[in-house]
């Protein structure tokens, strides 16, 4: 019996301090909790608005408080953005001075990349996985210098506005253009041994890199008025002449074609051949010659579908499906077909478009295709109008004459932004996001040039291309398809010249965020940031923060 009795204590004994072990166990949980949690939260305030205790304390466990003179705007940070900041961000060896992350010839030898070069895939866009992009920052050349554009006055031209200049060389054709009011997107690709476009964009002679490969460029449909090919070393019959398709779909009705090779006029036998081929091609997608003379041929594209409703049903090249978006230009593959016409423009048989400069700020007939009616695209000529009028309060102290040529408009919206320039000698290369690309068609129906473009990859061109880049609400864009902030900073410093400037206009944390990479990104050398005035494009709370990047000195450069 006794030893019954001292089983069932030790029983009793064991259950309670099991329950002592559990509850404590509970309680230092918990304390565990309160603190994790005050660790996180922003401070209690006190009666004097400082919180804490009289040493400035945690009145509960003791530890300092964490200090910010800028209180409001942690307190609504995300936490997102609370990730450690690297006080510098490494340079790149001088090697990479030059370097175009998504067109790196090195990247596709190292990759082993299987690619048509008949086709010139190897010239296309080829991004790098993450695990080899280099996150450095992109030195100068030694002793770079750089050169200052003449704020000559340029001619009222005619209708002809936008032209696309196919293997440009150096752009002296653009370079032409631009003394008779005609802007034009002059395009080679990144040729390894010279770097034309670089040249011309030094010169401050509107161009980019873009080949005709295997994609379409980034340009929606019906966007030029003339094309230019001179000795451009493109084999326009190549694949059922799928090149002169793509010429198609981007030249607006009745849009040129001027033509220089020996085939428009040598006569020997291998030349004539080309030509006959080129010639039945052309007639056959209803383009007419207007023009023939010594080197030169003009065609003309047709006005209406009239032509092409007269041709056989068999007969090719066919046209396009109805299925088929011609103004979908990024990462879509080329398609050896016709582009038709809407019914609108079949019946009007022509753009519509008014000539330069009037068609600036004539609301063009493609907004209806976007919702967009005549009320709201004038409204917003003018709150941009407004806008840049306030940037250039903000940078008056810092600017001096001649100091912008090429500028950047990273989300072009409706070209509010570049229209706000027009009395400037610049000109503006505007970015129409993936997501936003429809809005393209509208930047050139104005006059303006432009592209597509994925924020979350490499921009392709030179690096220290543009004076000026302008990100209108980008970084909260791209955080929400999950890129990174920091790669777009380093790739904006790459393509940003020596003392350019960033206009930076985006929610309060993200320019809080964005303000911590300043001196790491070496752009520290003049800042401005305000609140701006509310207007109807303000859907949210704004900042606008204004940075210049510093010239690095020799010794930085080759660290």
């Amino acid at each position: 019996m006794k030893h019954r009795t001292e089983i069932l204590w030790s029983f009793l004994w064991s259950r309670k301090l099991l329950s002592y072990v559990l509850l404590g166990l509970i309680v230092s949980l918990g304390l565990l909790c309160v603190y994790y949690v005050s660790s996180l939260a922003p401070a209690l305030p006190r009666s004097n608005d400082q919180g804490g205790g009289e040493d400035g304390t945690d009145p509960l466990f003791g530890r300092p408080l964490q200090r910010d003179d800028d209180d409001f705007d942690n307190l609504f940070e995300d936490q997102d953005h609370n990730l450690e900041v690297p006080k510098s961000i490494p340079v790149c060896d001088m090697k990479l001075s030059d370097l175009i992350p998504c067109l790196d010839r090195n990247l596709i030898y190292q990759l082993k990349m299987k690619l048509n070069l008949t086709f010139m895939e190897h010239y296309e866009r080829h991004c790098p996985p993450p695990e080899r992009r280099y996150n450095c920052l992109i030195p100068p050349p030694v002793g770079y210098k750089m050169l200052k554009f003449p704020g000559d006055k340029l001619n009222n031209g005619g209708n002809i506005r936008n032209v696309l200049d196919v293997g440009c060389g150096v752009a002296s054709f653009g370079a032409y253009l631009l003394s008779h009011n005609i802007i034009a997107m002059s395009i080679a690709p990144n040729d390894v041994h010279e770097n034309q476009i670089q040249f011309a964009l030094e010169r401050g002679i509107p161009s980019t890199l873009g080949v005709l490969g295997t994609k379409r460029l980034p340009y929606p449909s019906r966007s030029f008025e003339l094309a230019h090919c001179s000795r451009c070393r493109i084999d326009w019959l190549q694949r059922d002449g799928i090149l002169l398709l793509e010429l198609d779909r981007l030249l607006r009705p009745g849009g040129y074609f001027v033509y220089s090779s020996p085939e428009a006029y040598a006569h020997d036998e291998a030349n004539r051949r080309i030509w006959s081929a080129m010639s039945d091609l052309l007639t056959r997608m209803c383009w007419r010659i207007v023009s023939k003379r010594d080197q030169t041929v003009i065609w003309a594209k047709p006005l209406s579908n009239s032509c092409y409703l007269k041709r056989d049903p068999q007969t090719k090249p066919p046209l396009c499906s109805s299925e088929d978006d011609p103004d979908a230009s990024w990462n879509i593959f080329l398609k050896a077909c016709i582009t038709p016409y809407s019914a609108n423009v079949h019946r009007e048989r022509g753009s519509g478009l008014l000539p330069w400069p009037q068609r600036l700020t004539a609301a063009p007939h493609r907004l209806e295709e976007l919702g967009v009616n005549s009320k709201e695209y004038q409204e917003d000529t003018e709150i941009w109008h407004l806008r840049v009028k306030d940037y250039w309060k903000q940078m008056k102290s810092v600017i001096q004459k001649n100091s912008f040529r090429n500028i950047m408009d990273m989300k072009s919206n409706l070209g509010g932004f570049a229209a706000a320039l027009k009395e400037k000698d610049v000109w503006v290369m505007n970015v129409a996001p993936v997501n936003d690309s429809s809005k393209l068609k509208i930047i050139y129906d104005r006059g303006f040039i432009g592209t597509v473009h994925d924020w979350c990859q490499s921009f392709s061109t030179y690096p220290r291309t543009f004076d000026l880049l302008h990100a209108w609400a980008i970084f909260s864009e791209i955080e929400e398809h999950g890129c990174s902030v920091e790669d777009l900073l380093v790739e904006m410093d790459r393509i940003l010249r020596p003392d350019g400037f960033v206009i930076i206009r985006d929610g309060p944390s993200i320019i809080n965020h964005v303000r911590k990479f300043l001196t790491a990104l070496q752009w520290d050398g003049w800042l401005s940031e305000v609140e701006p005035r509310v207007d109807a494009l303000s859907s949210r709370e704004e900042r606008v923060l204004i940075a210049r990047k510093k010239l690095w000195e020799e010794s930085v450069a080759t660290m």
